[in-house]
């Protein structure tokens, strides 16, 4: 058995009496002490979230827009510098091998960060499809954290961090962009992004820093009530904001029509990028099952691996599912047959031998207020 891997934080989370659990070949928090209290935290105030298991691989040169215009299903030459744009790494099935974010931080400088389990994956298929083009492929994540300020006192806490200089560019960030600014004397990407539909900021920073950052975090926001967070608060956030976690509503035998990340793919750019053939012959074939959202006015939740039938007939699977702490109802993500993907429609789902009415709804499940 392959022993999990530690980040930066790991002393810092046992401190604070974290339970941990293993989560992408990495030993991560699952919460602090209630879930549901960190949950809340963040839909009414903030939660300070370790994401040091995701990736960093930097991808430089002259050729660096065309090369992941050609490895990467969307346009990321379009991306301005200073903002981020969310993509798929696909292989030459439309399967996906890993959903992540792209930065573009100079002309021929991106940042691409691939989720925790992928980044090998990511890192290798990169290299591979890199041989043709005058770029650099390195990967960074064994030495670069991320931490991330999640809830609406994100933008006043993180506005605290920063140099006095640069108070007015934390407010000014837009949503899916990135600054460089300073925390304690360090320099560190902010970028304004995050999974758990509330507005929020993550850092990307040094290793060697990442405790101090960290700590100094917690302290200045405490005020504004937040608190850590840990991944099982994560992932019950993500599910009300509708977000997909891969390895549940996305893998190798999941194309993006399906998954309702048809948007994401550009079939505008004229680089031949790998997956086009087989995602433009699945947009003109159409899909055999599609991800919905699900809510039920009864009490017991459906569970990843459900049945979803109707009548006698299964018609599809839950892939996430959960009581919803913020609505105060049972929340599902599930592939479903077309026919039965309609807003309102009924179904039932197997709860271990009993069929518990639920219904289809458009995601997202919750929407922040602006």
């Amino acid at each position: 058995m392959t022993t999990p891997k530690h980040t930066a934080l790991h002393e810092a989370h046992a401190a604070l009496g974290a339970s941990f659990t293993d989560f992408g070949g990495w030993d991560m928090p699952l919460r602090y002490g209630s879930e549901l209290a960190e949950h809340r935290a963040v839909r009414e105030a903030a939660g300070l979230f370790d994401l040091s298991h995701m990736g960093e691989i930097w991808v430089s040169g002259p050729e660096a827009a065309s090369f992941l215009n050609t490895a990467l299903v969307g346009n990321l030459a379009i991306v301005a510098v200073g903002k981020a744009k969310y993509s798929l790494l696909c292989n030459t099935d439309g399967g996906i091998i890993d959903d992540l974010i792209v930065y573009r931080i100079a002309e021929s400088r991106y940042l691409v960060v691939p989720n925790a389990g992928n980044v090998s994956a990511v890192a290798t298929a990169l290299a591979e499809r890199s041989t043709a083009f005058a770029v650099e492929v390195i990967d960074a994540s064994a030495e670069t954290s991320l931490i991330a300020v999640q809830g609406p006192a994100s933008a006043e806490i993180v506005a605290k961090l920063v140099a006095p200089g640069e108070r007015e560019a934390v407010n000014d960030l837009a949503y899916y962009a990135w600054t460089a600014v300073t925390v304690n004397g360090v320099d560190v990407l902010l970028a304004r992004t995050g999974y758990t539909g509330e507005d929020g900021f993550e850092l990307y920073l040094p290793n060697e820093n990442a405790e101090n950052i960290w700590q100094h975090t917690l302290n200045l926001g405490a005020e504004h009530g937040l608190i850590p967070a840990g991944l099982a608060a994560r992932d019950s956030l993500r599910l009300e904001a509708g977000m997909p976690l891969y390895g549940n509503e996305l893998g190798l035998e999941t194309n993006p029509f399906e998954a309702g990340l048809g948007p994401v793919v550009s079939f505008k750019k004229t680089e031949n990028f790998v997956g086009r053939e087989a995602l433009e012959a699945a947009k003109t074939n159409g899909n055999k099952r599609v991800l919905v959202g699900l809510t039920s006015t009864g009490r017991r939740a459906g569970r990843a691996g459900y049945t979803v039938q109707a009548g006698n007939a299964k018609i599809g699977e839950i892939t996430s599912g959960q009581p919803s702490p913020t609505l105060g109802h049972p929340i599902a993500l599930a592939y479903v047959e077309p026919a039965f993907a309609e807003p309102g429609t009924a179904v039932e789902v197997d709860l271990r031998g009993k069929p518990e009415a639920f219904t289809v709804v458009a995601l997202p499940f919750y929407r922040r207020e602006k």
